[in-house]
């Protein structure tokens, strides 16, 4: 678990600069995950990005959008170079509709940019990076307002047509779309997340299928096996306990569960998750 750490106790919750200013865990060769936001663009190199259980080859420019939660991680890169934007929730306080724009791109997380979107999106990062460096005065509201700006772009790029359904500006359904991607095995069911934010499970139901066209349980059962997938293809817990990680105290009714959710039972996918990295190790000889 990686935490974005600030050198100061009133220093932002955000941070900008180069791979190499970030330090190494900018570009971690091991699976890990983040409490924060990381916006990366990628400017040079080769080799692959691991985000959750999809490889992105690098053919830059790039654009990355990775949400807290997420498991990502380098393979056999070189030469690269680009930059990276990394912010908490508390960051997002003055365009909070912004949650869900993040959202919904970091389950489309990597963008092959074009010539314009690449000088544009370099053109702001750069901006945003002297505006950090800088710390001027009102700085950190300038950082907001950029920072919104460049996520909104980023979302003009994967629905340019404006065809997408307008983000959530708050209220129940967006706190539910946060908790539910915390990974909170005390939080599994509808019921204890209604209780959690307090309101009734019903009125839950109703407000985050109006919000999402589907149910609480329909997004508790793609997140819990999302994480399934991630312990198996990225730890070497047992099956026994990856099922006490998602919230099953029965393994047997997660293997079931498992199944259900993906066409597959834990053993397999783990083993298919093997033999495909073999593969690719294979190939890159």
């Amino acid at each position: 678990m990686h935490r974005l750490e600030v050198p100061m106790p009133n220093a932002l919750p955000f941070a900008v600069g180069t791979f190499d200013a970030m330090g190494p865990m900018s570009r971690a060769s091991f699976p890990h995950r983040h409490t924060f936001h990381e916006i990366v663009h990628v400017t040079g190199g080769s080799g692959t990005h691991v985000v959750d259980l999809a490889r992105w080859e690098l053919r830059p420019p790039h654009l990355c959008v990775l949400g807290p939660g997420q498991v990502h991680h380098w393979e056999n890169v070189r030469g690269l170079s680009g930059f990276v934007v990394l912010f908490t929730e508390d960051f997002l306080l003055d365009h909070p509709a912004d949650r869900d724009l993040l959202r919904r791109l970091s389950e489309r997380p990597w963008l092959t940019l074009d010539e314009p979107a690449h000088t544009a999106t370099a053109r702001l990062i750069a901006e945003i990076e002297n505006e950090y460096r800088g710390a001027a005065t009102g700085s950190e509201s300038v950082l907001r307002s950029l920072l919104h700006v460049l996520v909104v772009r980023a979302a003009r790029l994967t629905d340019p047509a404006g065809t997408a359904p307008p983000a959530r500006a708050g209220g129940v359904a967006e706190a539910f779309a946060r908790l539910v991607d915390r990974i909170e095995p005390a939080l599994w069911s509808v019921r204890a997340y209604a209780a959690c934010i307090g309101v009734t499970p019903g009125y839950l139901t109703d407000v985050v299928k109006n919000a999402t066209g589907r149910t609480p349980s329909e997004l508790i059962r793609e997140t819990r096996a999302r994480e399934a997938k991630r312990l198996l293809a990225g730890t070497g817990l047992t099956v026994r306990q990856i099922a006490d990680r998602v919230g099953f105290a029965d393994p047997a009714y997660f293997c079931r569960f498992f199944r259900r959710e993906t066409g597959m039972s834990p053993g397999d996918f783990r083993r298919d998750g093997d033999v495909r990295r073999l593969d690719h190790r294979a190939a890159a000889r």
